[in-house]
């Protein structure tokens, strides 16, 4: 080094991948670690770029009913969840995982929960008014961990409703499991306020966090999403089998609606009915599609709607 700048800097990059790991860990900085600070500084440039210039796109994953339906393959539609993606005009199609650390850490996460808020809640309502048959379709929307610590969380929520002319029941907002812990105490009092809204609210990831019964007794929570974990190793008789059934049976016991996601064979769902699980969605059910896409589907769809 020629600076102590320099030293200073790389350390702190240093420092902020051993935290990226957990608490009470070391790392070494090289040049892989400059590398990967460079990636982020460049896609966080072109984040803010790509929300200005329409580069940031919805799609829509279906959700099904599990129960036992003669004649419907997968179930009958209940819904959709609403996935952000980023058409990059360099990298192609970016997914939430490529992307959302990028914008948590730039202060940009707000911006873009707005944007699949308001783009869903008017999709949804297009095609609630396309069809008699859509009029009680629902939408699914992720909310991060900034979103839950914004003091105008249920203002925005609303403004989006009212703005779509949506009925707020047939919105469900999701949060992680970890960002219910992390915020707990915070928490309780936004969720109500959501609640007396009208929407509904779900636990996202559901068993890979650190809930306690008491805490999820008292949470006004409507639903809990089975992680995707573990049903991408369910075997009948495996302990992500009787994770899974234990899942199912505390949704039950405490009134909450259970839905699996990452449904990727016909298997999972048989073992996913045969457990009682109400909801569910993945590849083997339907993959997500573009607002267009989807419209398309939902109209070659109609004769097993209801």
């Amino acid at each position: 080094y020629d600076t102590a700048e320099d030293v200073l800097r790389d350390a702190d990059t240093a420092m902020y991948k051993a935290k990226g790991a957990g608490k009470a860990r070391y790392a070494i900085f090289d040049n892989t670690l400059h590398a990967a600070v460079s990636e982020r500084l460049r896609l966080e440039g072109e984040l803010r770029q790509a929300i200005s210039r329409g580069q940031l796109a919805v799609v829509y994953q279906p959700v099904f009913e599990l129960g036992p339906l003669p004649g419907l393959g997968n179930g009958r539609l209940s819904g959709f969840e609403a996935l952000v993606r980023w058409q990059h005009p360099t990298d192609g199609t970016l997914v939430p995982a490529d992307f959302l650390a990028v914008a948590e850490e730039s202060g940009l996460m707000l911006q873009l929960s707005d944007f699949v808020l308001h783009c869903a809640c008017h999709q949804l309502r297009q095609w609630q008014l396309s069809d008699p048959l859509l009029a009680e379709l629902t939408m699914s929307i992720n909310l991060s961990a900034h979103d839950l610590a914004h003091p105008a969380l249920v203002a925005r929520v609303s403004r989006a409703i009212v703005e779509a002319g949506l009925k707020p029941g047939h919105l469900t907002l999701e949060l992680t499991e970890n960002i219910l812990m992390s915020h707990i105490e915070g928490a309780v009092a936004k969720l109500d306020a959501l609640r007396r809204l009208g929407v509904h609210l779900a636990v996202d990831d559901f068993g890979t966090g650190y809930s306690s019964l008491s805490h999820l007794s008292k949470l006004p929570i409507d639903s809990l999403k089975i992680d995707r974990s573990f049903i991408a190793h369910l075997q009948p008789g495996s302990d992500d089998a009787t994770v899974v059934g234990a899942i199912i049976q505390l949704g039950g016991s405490l009134r909450k609606v259970v839905v699996a996601e990452g449904i990727e064979t016909a298997s999972q769902m048989t073992q996913l009915r045969d457990l009682g699980c109400a909801y569910g969605q993945g590849f083997h059910m339907a993959s997500p599609l573009s607002g267009a896409a989807a419209g398309e589907w939902l109209r070659e769809q109609r004769g097993v709607l209801h």
